[in-house]
């Protein structure tokens, strides 16, 4: 059952590094594309994101600590 759990746990941390990256980029993208049509609302833009990122960021800090608490269950 050791192995299966660390590539559970491997897949796990990949996958939320992977989902993070690709929503703190779409978050930038969106954000500079609205910045740039909008500039008078620059400062309420920057701050939803800068929010949005920091929600994501800790959604995917959770999903690496549940990943390795899975390894801490490998039994050598």
């Amino acid at each position: 059952m050791g192995p299966i759990i660390a590539i559970g746990a491997g897949l796990a941390a990949g996958l939320a590094v992977v989902g993070a990256a690709l929503g703190i980029g779409r978050i930038g993208g969106a954000a500079t594309e609205g910045i740039s049509r909008q500039p008078e609302a620059a400062n309420k833009i920057q701050t939803a994101m800068i929010i949005a990122a920091a929600l994501i960021e800790g959604a995917a800090l959770f999903a690496l600590v549940i990943a390795f608490l899975m390894l801490d269950k490998i039994k050598v």
